[in-house]
């Protein structure tokens, strides 16, 4: 009898999952394999990923007019956040340029790119986008692509491109209907209600496949290439700015952030002159305007000089006439400050009220003189005044022309605050995919989902692990728990090969499941002490709970007790009791039964000393009505004082009715049940077949029990009983 568990807690034995793992070992590798070939054709198909970076510093520039506005020119000039340039590094005017320069709003595939093509039979593609053409290369075959315009009803779409002969032939992807042809080597222009194509394409080389083209639209090319395109600042206001760009060439993803890097510098330093620019254009237009005001004065003054020869200025009229000179220079060159700080604040602007409140000063200034100048004689006074216009005129031109000079070699030498620190480089090893890592990943990932399977299994496994719980909801004894054979690995295999099978108790006798076939043998004497015969059944609910084994192993060690045993394998549809003896199937109990044979030549002895058999004999047609006639009655009835134990090994009960009409000539009848197989619900339907006919059963043998006295068994579950598909000969 097995120990009484008397811990009914629902408690997770950890030692129990842990040995369940290893059980189902095979189950957890095979997921790992399998999870290794997912990783290795996931590489295989998938393209290497290479990433260049640059790095670009924001400087701090004071603009071009920061020596005509002197002090007031860092009130004007203010350093731009980091975040502008990003935005400037992905905005349309800076990728826009580049994307016109390289053609890369237009994309070339080829069709045979699926999964099973890169597995199979994986093609060499590569594009080169150059200024003028994009060549595309399918393994030693090339065309150039140097003219692609299509009209706007055919941007962002795709259409394939196919080749036959000297010609080219535009299809629709969707409709699949060609809606543009041309010949190659030359440029082809067409006019459709849709608008104008031009395409021009060359290429020496015969092309088979056909291939995806598509003019992208100025929106759709700049979100393409933001899409592997980064920028982000480096640290915290440091004014550097880290660019990325991705892509699976290496060669092409480089020129195209140099690309990115050119266009952003010519840019801002356009940016960074157009405050020259401006100056420029404001003096342009006043110099022409101030030298003809030059000449007109001097002429004036020279007429004047002739007419009345020349005046003596005094003293006191030199003084106003100086003052007045440097008044009206200065008023000049403030007017000039003023428009130029114009074009950037409005008037409101602390800067411009400040310049305007001096221009209003010098004004008063200057009203102030020419009232002090009308009270001079009238001959001085006209002579002041035209001398003062030429003196003023020719100082404001010599300063406006000294401006204009050198705002011209400032721009001539602007630079942009801009400083481009490193340039893209060609990659050496890719980014992705991480092909260690992904192998590592692959094996944990396996492994994870191989014991998750392993799990749900064991959940999944409900059946009876306690013998307890036998005892306790059906009110049983059980006679036995035989652990796990470890030697019984090779048996499935015998069986599929239709070869004999060696009998534990006599190959390895001190197995730890003979042991405990060996402790059952006092109950059995009780059982029959109080029984009708010494007829022995040994059934079972379901297939492959090993009611075979368990009977065969009984026989041998009850026969090794000095005992006469005849073991008789009633399964006439899939007994292979003879395979454990190695005896003839040709003669056994069904052609006894069918009165072919005689009883004496139906029982074979075996080389089990005390211990016969008698087989199965040809698999009849009737096996039920063969076991229910009164001729199987008879030869139970003459077997039975005979021998001293009868063993029977029936077929499954709730599979056929052969046991249940066994088990009323037998005088004690035992169920196997199957460790962590056989269902509670399918002990108690047998038992409810038995008590129908009026059959007690006396016990239950729980088998194939996986926790021994040195823990789990590390072999796999194999069957000891019921195989459809190796006994029939």
């Amino acid at each position: 009898m097995s120990q009484q568990n008397t811990n009914t807690e629902d408690t997770i034995d950890l030692k129990e999952l842990f040995f369940s793992l290893i059980a189902q070992w095979k189950l957890i590798a095979l997921c790992v394999i399998l999870s290794l070939v997912c990783a290795l054709l996931y590489l295989r198909t998938t393209p290497d990923t290479y990433a260049v970076d640059a790095l670009v510093q924001v400087e701090e520039s004071k603009g071009a007019s920061a020596a005509l506005l002197g002090d007031l020119s860092s009130m004007i000039d203010q350093k731009q956040p980091a975040q502008a340039e990003i935005e400037i590094l992905k905005s349309r005017l800076v990728l826009g340029s580049v994307i016109q320069n390289l053609n890369l709003n237009v994309k070339i595939s080829g069709m045979q790119d699926s999964f099973t093509d890169r597995l199979f039979a994986p093609h060499n593609y590569q594009t080169e986008y150059l200024k003028n053409a994009i060549i595309f290369k399918d393994d030693e075959k090339s065309f150039d692509l140097r003219q692609f315009e299509v009209p706007a009803a055919y941007l962002d779409k795709n259409l394939l491109l196919s080749f036959s002969g000297s010609k080219f032939t535009l299809t629709d992807s969707k409709t699949e209907l060609p809606i543009f042809s041309g010949a190659l080597n030359q440029n082809t222009q067409h006019s459709s209600p849709e608008g104008l194509w031009k395409v021009a394409i060359y290429s020496k080389d015969d092309f088979k496949d056909s291939y995806i083209v598509q003019k992208q639209s100025m929106p759709a090319a700049v979100s393409s290439i933001l899409e592997n395109y980064s920028v982000a600042e480096k640290g915290k206001m440091t004014g550097v700015l880290g660019l990325n760009y991705q892509g699976q060439d290496k060669e092409h993803i480089t020129k195209v952030l140099n690309s990115i890097l050119v266009a952003y510098s010519q840019q801002n330093i356009e940016r960074r002159s157009a405050e020259s620019a401006q100056t420029l254009k404001f003096l342009d237009e006043q110099l022409p305007d101030l030298k003809k005001q030059l000449d007109v004065a001097e002429r004036e003054f020279n007429k004047f000089r002739q007419q009345y020869n020349t005046v003596d200025v005094t003293k006191e009229s030199e003084l106003y006439l100086t003052q007045s000179v440097t008044l009206e220079t200065q008023k000049a060159e403030l007017e000039q400050k003023v428009a130029e700080a114009g074009a950037k604040y409005t008037g409101e602007h602390p800067v411009m009220q400040q310049m305007n409140a001096q221009l209003s000063a010098l004004n008063s200034k200057i009203s102030e003189l020419e009232n002090t100048l009308k009270q001079l004689p009238d001959l001085q006074r006209r002579y002041l005044q035209l001398f003062r216009e030429v003196e003023v005129k020719t100082q404001l031109y010599t300063a406006l022309l000294n401006s204009y000079q050198q705002l011209r070699i400032a721009k001539a030498g602007e630079i942009g605050n801009v400083r481009i620190v490193d340039t893209a480089v060609a990659p050496i090893e890719p980014i992705a995919p991480k092909k260690l890592q992904i192998l590592i990943l692959s094996i944990f990932l396996g492994g994870f989902l191989g014991t998750l399977l392993a799990l749900l299994r064991n959940m999944m496994r409900s059946g009876i692990k306690d013998s307890s719980q036998i005892e306790n909801e059906l009110d049983l004894p059980v006679y036995a728990t035989v652990p796990r054979s470890p030697v019984q690995e090779s048996r499935i295999k015998l069986l599929k090969k239709k070869k004999s099978i060696p009998v534990l108790a006599i190959k390895n006798n001190d197995d730890i499941a003979i042991e405990s076939l060996r402790s059952m043998r006092t109950a059995i004497h009780f059982a029959m002490s109080a029984a009708k015969n010494n007829l022995i059944m040994i059934s079972g609910p379901a297939p492959e709970v090993g009611k075979s084994f368990i009977s065969t192993n009984l026989a041998a060690i009850l026969a090794q007790s000095n005992k006469r045993v005849l073991i008789i394998d009633a399964d006439m549809r899939r007994g292979y009791l003879h395979k454990y003896f190695n005896s003839d199937n040709s003669a056994g109990l069904a052609e006894y039964l069918n009165d072919q044979q005689s009883l004496e030549a139906v029982i074979s002895t075996t080389e089990i000393e005390g211990l016969s058999v008698i087989s199965r004999g040809k698999s009849p047609s009737n096996p039920s009505e063969l076991l229910s006639s009164a001729k199987f009655a008879a030869m139970l009835e003459q077997l039975s004082p005979m021998y001293d134990h009868v063993i029977i090994d029936t077929p499954p009960v709730l599979a056929v009715t052969d046991g249940i009409i066994i088990s009323q000539f037998t005088g004690v009848n035992l169920v196997i049940a199957r460790f962590a197989k056989t269902q509670m619900k399918e002990l108690e339907l047998t038992l409810n077949r038995f008590e129908q006919v009026g059959v007690k059963v006396n016990g239950i043998i729980l088998n194939d029990i996986q926790r021994g006295t040195g823990g789990y068994s590390y072999g796999y579950n194999y069957s000891y009983g019921y195989k459809a598909s190796a006994d029939n000969d």
